[in-house]
């Protein structure tokens, strides 16, 4: 007999592209700033660093959690701002009707949360927030740590006393590799809640149906 039971890379492909694209773009970023930093220390005359040396540099940890950060918050803030707030006919936007919001959950087993109640529900009811917000903290204190030891080091190698990471914090040059990357985040989530008013991608959860009207809100 056969089973119709989709098997497991069917059942959590987009998961594993999307995880070895990123894992494989990674490893792109960890080479080319392995060659680039040493770059740098080349024109200061300072030694080159290996791999694994690279990995715990602050230039490798600025660069990651970077970028890690801003889409965190870019996802954090997403979501919470979807909570309340609606565009009309726009995919990526919760139907203007609350009533409608039924019409979304499937039948099946609840999640142990809603069956227990009390303050599991409550933390069930805002994890995926308290999450996002976590890791956007962590990515931000990495970033930091990474961002400041790169300028000691670079103050080191030129000649010039350290700074504090309280001074580095408080730096533009800080908050000006934050802010490159937290508005690209913001327009690339305006582009996707906009741009869904209008155009369609057959097949695609993000896209209304290609027949939908475009004043309709969500799919």
């Amino acid at each position: 007999m056969t089973s119709t039971h989709p098997g497991f890379l069917k059942r959590n492909g987009l998961s594993i592209v999307v995880l070895l694209f990123m894992l494989g773009t990674w490893l792109g970023q960890i080479l080319t700033g392995h060659v680039v930093y040493n770059d740098e220390l080349s024109d200061l005359a300072a030694p080159a660093l290996s791999l694994w040396e690279y990995l715990a540099s602050g230039h490798f940890v600025s660069a990651t959690f970077e970028n890690w950060e801003s889409e965190f918050l870019q996802m954090g803030m997403y979501v919470l701002l979807s909570v309340s707030l609606r565009q009309k006919g726009s995919a990526e936007s919760r139907p203007l009707d609350p009533s409608k919001e039924e019409e979304r959950i499937e039948k099946g087993p609840k999640p142990w949360p809603v069956r227990v109640g009390g303050v599991w529900l409550k933390l069930y009811e805002h994890s995926l927030a308290i999450a996002f917000t976590a890791l956007f903290l962590l990515s931000f204190v990495l970033h930091l740590d990474g961002s400041w030891r790169h300028e000691v080091a670079s103050r080191q190698l030129e000649g010039e006393p350290p700074v504090g990471v309280w001074e580095h914090l408080a730096s533009a040059q800080f908050w000006f590799e934050s802010f490159q990357n937290w508005q690209s985040e913001f327009l690339a989530v305006a582009s996707l809640v906009l741009l869904t008013i209008v155009l369609r991608q057959k097949g695609s959860p993000q896209s209304k149906p290609v027949e939908a009207p475009h004043s309709q809100t969500g799919t």
